[in-house]
């Protein structure tokens, strides 16, 4: 009998679709889909992993606290785990994060704390910071996807895995967009592991401090970091959680390119993704173009468009001059 002990159980294994339409020049391009997961994100690998880490290490009381900083997509990926454990989740937000985001951390039970975006990440009302209030006030766990290294080693053990099977190994690039950076670190380490040949290129919006980093192994100059549209990539601050020794190069994408490639996606192959991910994807197709047709770039979409539908519209894409 197929029968799953709980919904957590039919994590991972999701689908590597090609996008010949999408990218039909140069190497074959394919894309990991991480909407299938049951939070219907790629965060759903590295939630239950953080609290799993935390329970062994004995960080987490049955009933305890949780709070964490977020776009949306880790927080969903912890409410599952904390619903089936039994914990209180609180989740704190930038203001740019999409209402329908803070409404589907609501309907798991989580109490979300919107913060303003357009401030230092050392300012009190961050949303870091917040969060790092709420841990020292109140005793919450802050698993913190940021510095938790649980978060690129839930990819080395389960995303690159799955992506080096699903290829049968013939992968030559992995290219990925850079958040906290967890999915570009733990992948692409299990695959350099399996092949030091593999290239791993990160995505990175303009405004961000990724590419200026990898560059220059400094951070940007303040004038250089600034605000973007682009939701779930990008940081004005260098993570614990990404291995940038993993990533071989950094390609920046404007906000416009991003949002046009979301309906050239939905146009052409029929899946419907966020920003993060149409950046990811039209970065990939850049690297692809330029590659002999033996080979195979690998990216992933991190979410579904239908998380970002307060956006992903006529009226707001004109507002942002995005059409």
């Amino acid at each position: 009998m197929e029968l799953y002990e709980d919904i957590l159980e039919t994590l991972g294994n999701t689908p590597l679709v090609k996008l010949a339409r999408f990218s039909p020049v140069g190497a074959t391009l394919a894309a990991k889909v991480e909407s299938f997961n049951p939070g219907a994100s790629v965060k759903d690998r590295i939630g239950i992993a953080m609290i799993e880490a935390a329970e062994r290490e004995g960080l987490l009381e049955p009933g305890a606290t949780i709070v964490e900083p977020t776009s949306g997509n880790t927080g969903v990926g912890l409410a599952l785990a904390a619903t089936l454990k039994g914990y209180k989740l609180i989740c704190t937000a930038a203001d740019k994060i999409p209402p329908e985001k803070v409404s589907l951390l609501e309907a798991y039970g989580a109490e979300v704390i919107v913060c303003p975006t357009n401030v230092a990440a050392d300012d009190p009302r961050s949303y870091y910071k917040v969060a790092e209030k709420i841990r020292d006030e109140r005793g919450a766990f802050l698993p913190y996807q940021y510095y938790n290294q649980a978060n690129p080693q839930a990819h080395y053990r389960s995303t690159g895995p799955e992506i080096w099977r699903q290829t049968d190994g013939r992968v030559t690039h992995w290219i990925a967009g850079m958040g906290t950076g967890g999915t570009i670190s733990g992948v692409g380490r299990y695959l350099k592991e399996q092949n030091p040949e593999i290239r791993v290129i990160g995505i990175d919006p303009i405004g961000s401090v990724y590419k200026h980093l990898k560059e220059t192994g400094e951070m940007p100059p303040p004038d250089k970091i600034h605000q973007y549209l682009i939701d779930g990539i990008g940081e004005d601050l260098l993570p614990e959680s990404i291995w940038l020794d993993v990533v071989d190069e950094v390609i920046s994408i404007d906000d416009k390119t991003a949002y046009r490639a979301v309906f050239e996606l939905a146009s052409t192959e029929a899946i419907f993704v966020g920003s993060s991910a149409a950046a990811a994807a039209v970065g990939a197709r850049q690297v692809a173009r330029e590659l002999p047709e033996e080979a195979l770039a690998v990216t992933l979409f991190p979410d579904s468009g239908e998380r970002y539908l307060s956006k992903l519209n006529k009226e707001w894409l004109k507002k942002h001059d995005l059409l």
